[in-house]
């Protein structure tokens, strides 16, 4: 699963603090507003360069653990985390989604934005997600760009550097459909959840019940 060498480490970490830039601050609100997780633990699972979990940590009392599984991007979110001066409450950890480091009801919250795309089994990573979550826990899983405006402006600025972007986006949102989605969700035996599909990306909510 680990899809980031070095090179592609740092080219992706140049593109969310440019391009992505505007996105996270608003991502991290709408999970505040939808899952209304302020406190306790969270996850932020393919975390990147950790730039949703800086966003919701800043907006939030949570202690957070940005876990991806590529060590270069690992370093690279613990230096962007340093350099916001929140290193006392974000941990960068190396973990795969579907076999991750977290004891059973570790967190309070388990969040992850764009990286379900490249998920090798979905069903393993819904049941790991649920394992670690504590009781009443949420879960808020998926992709997008926080509203149409922000989407349009991301991809005005990809345009300049990859004219093919928008098909890659394109081809990786035909996988997201409630269809398929409420079949992973039987499959992963989790019963109490949402699927939400506008203008603020595809995500799945659920809670721990």
């Amino acid at each position: 699963m680990n899809r980031y060498d070095k090179k592609k480490s740092k080219e992706f970490d140049m593109i969310a603090k440019t391009a992505f830039a505007p996105i996270y601050p608003v991502i991290a609100q709408q999970i505040v507003d939808r899952c209304g997780v302020r406190t306790g633990i969270c996850i932020d699972a393919g975390s990147g360069p950790a730039l949703l979990a800086i966003a919701l940590t800043k907006m939030t009392a949570l202690k957070t653990y940005s876990m991806d599984s590529s060590e270069d991007m690992r370093e690279i979110a613990a230096e962007n985390i340093g350099a916001e001066g929140l290193s006392d409450r974000i941990v960068t950890i190396r973990g795969d989604v579907q076999d991750m480091p977290f004891e059973d009801g570790f967190a309070n919250l388990v969040v992850s934005r764009g990286s379900f795309f490249f998920w090798d089994d979905l069903v393993a990573a819904f049941k790991e997600i649920y394992r670690v979550l504590s009781l009443g826990g949420r879960a808020y899983i998926g992709g997008g760009f926080g509203n149409a405006e922000l989407r349009a402006r991301a991809a005005e600025e990809m345009r300049k550097v990859d004219e093919k972007w928008e098909d890659g986006v394109k081809k990786r949102f035909e996988m997201c459909n409630a269809g398929r989605f409420h079949g992973i969700m039987r499959d992963a035996y989790i019963p109490d959840y949402e699927i939400i599909d506008d203008e603020t990306g595809f995500w799945i909510l659920f809670k721990k019940a």
